[in-house]
């Protein structure tokens, strides 16, 4: 881990977290649904997997560019996009078993862990 990639995950990170407080408020929240957030993290996974990929299979960037799009910009951006590619990468190896239990851990896991913050926040 190097200065110079911590400061790319770092500017790419700050730009995707304004972009998806932007992209969010502009869609908004009709009737209550959080649609913002569900376009970003679609979109952004979409993103992440196509741009992943290419850096790694076709274009060959460099470790920074690579971790300032990937794990900055897009990380930042979506909310869940890392998850999906992590399994992604786990299904592409064979690996069903442990891609069905990261899904469900992530996604049982992420709204259990939601509700004790929010009982915590309570007490």
């Amino acid at each position: 881990m190097t200065v110079a990639a911590i400061a790319s995950v770092a500017l790419g990170g700050a730009f995707g977290s304004v972009l998806r407080y932007m992209l969010n408020r502009w869609i908004g929240q009709p009737d209550g649904l959080p649609l913002g957030i569900l376009v970003v993290n679609l979109s952004g996974t979409l993103l992440l997997g196509l741009v992943a990929t290419l850096f790694l299979e076709r274009l060959g960037v460099s470790d920074n560019l690579r971790l300032a799009i990937t794990v900055g910009l897009l990380g930042g951006f979506t909310t869940f996009s890392t998850v999906w590619l992590d399994t992604l990468h786990l299904l592409n190896g064979g690996r069903w078993y442990w891609a069905l239990a990261n899904l469900l851990v992530s996604a049982v896991g992420g709204l259990a862990a939601a509700w004790l913050g929010q009982q915590l926040a309570r007490l």
